[in-house]
């Protein structure tokens, strides 16, 4: 199996070495704190490709999504609406969760949600995850500061001197817990305006020939944090070598096998033939993407990376508090008021 192709590895050196400018990460209470996981590896072809999640309708925060995995600091989990019940929480002990990493947060997110073993716990030989960096942080309208880490899955065995393949020898060994689906999608594409499935390796013959090129990509424009804010929707084909189903061990079927069973019919009637990838993710995958590859994408994006700046404006007129009330969402008119500010 080949290594890291010479892109591939020049893209691993260059997130290895970024320096991220400083974060609000750290400043803003648990309740807003909230990391995930780019978890990058080389295929078959030494190309890079990404790890990403539908989400089970089990989760009530976009459910049925694709998403990375990721989630928030373990205190945080247990806030609640109200002052009590945060000093009661508080009571408990638990302080050492005020000092996890972002990183720290993701890889034991991905522990829950993908099975992924968490830092400190092996992984199935060779593989094993190395920290490359973490992102500026973005702003999701549930009033969450997003942390994006990346990092990359080895796959070379020394002992033998091969490389191993994710997508056959651990992606369909771990135990996904919390989502319907774990699949994967060619890194640098996320800066392709359309895409030749049939170089890409990732689909069979007669998958590829139900593609056409430009059903990849659409981008619109529209009006977030008081700027103009460029969507972006990338559709991923749907293929049994790169899509994982969670398969539960379990005597009683709960809410995620029913969630599992229900994308299965949709898929089987020709309802869902592509992962829609949108919204913040895609917009990480972008800027990831940029980063890793030094290079522009073909379509229309914003040119800054996170959103430390209106984050950093939301906290000066009071607005990440520590307690957080089950309808939090940003409005034009707090996004207004932040956006005045110099």
């Amino acid at each position: 199996m080949s290594p890291l192709s010479p892109e591939s590895a020049k893209a691993i050196a260059r997130l290895r070495a970024y320096k991220p400018p400083p974060s609000n990460y750290d400043s803003v209470p648990l309740t807003r704190r909230a990391a995930v996981l780019i978890l990058l590896y080389a295929d078959l072809n030494g190309d890079l490709k990404t790890v990403l999640t539908i989400r089970a309708k089990t989760l009530s925060s976009f459910a049925g999504h694709a998403a990375f995995p990721g989630g928030t600091p373990t205190q945080s989990q247990c806030f609640r609406s109200s002052a009590k019940d945060l000093s009661s929480y508080l009571n408990l002990g638990k302080a050492d969760s005020a000092h996890e990493t972002a990183f720290q947060t993701a890889r034991r997110e991905a522990t829950e949600e993908i099975g992924l073993p968490n830092i400190g716990e092996p992984l199935f030989p060779p593989f094993k995850v190395e920290h490359l960096c973490e992102l500026p942080a973005s702003l999701a309208r549930n009033e969450l500061v997003v942390r994006p880490c990346v990092a990359f899955l080895h796959s070379y065995d020394e002992t033998t001197g091969k490389t191993a393949d994710p997508e056959t020898a651990l992606i369909p060994r771990l135990d996904a817990k919390e989502v319907a689906a774990v699949f994967t999608a060619r890194f640098q594409d996320f800066l392709r305006k359309e895409v030749d499935f049939s170089s890409s390796g990732s689909l069979e013959e007669e998958d590829v020939e139900k593609q056409q090129p430009e059903d990849w990509y659409q981008g619109s424009w529209t009006t977030w944090h008081e700027s103009n804010w460029r969507m972006h929707h990338f559709y991923i084909p749907i293929s049994e070598k790169s899509v994982t189903k969670s398969r539960p061990k379990r005597k009683s079927k709960n809410l995620q096998d029913f969630a599992i069973t229900k994308l299965e019919e949709r898929e089987r009637s020709g309802e869902i033939s592509r992962y829609k990838v949108w919204g913040m993710t895609a917009r990480i995958l972008v800027d990831a993407a940029r980063l890793a590859y030094d290079q522009e994408p073909e379509f229309e994006h914003n040119s800054h990376f996170g959103d430390e700046e209106i984050i950093a404006k939301l906290r000066r007129i009071g607005r990440l508090g520590a307690v957080r009330g089950p309808g939090d969402e940003l409005t034009r008119e707090t996004m207004q008021k932040a956006a005045k500010l110099s």
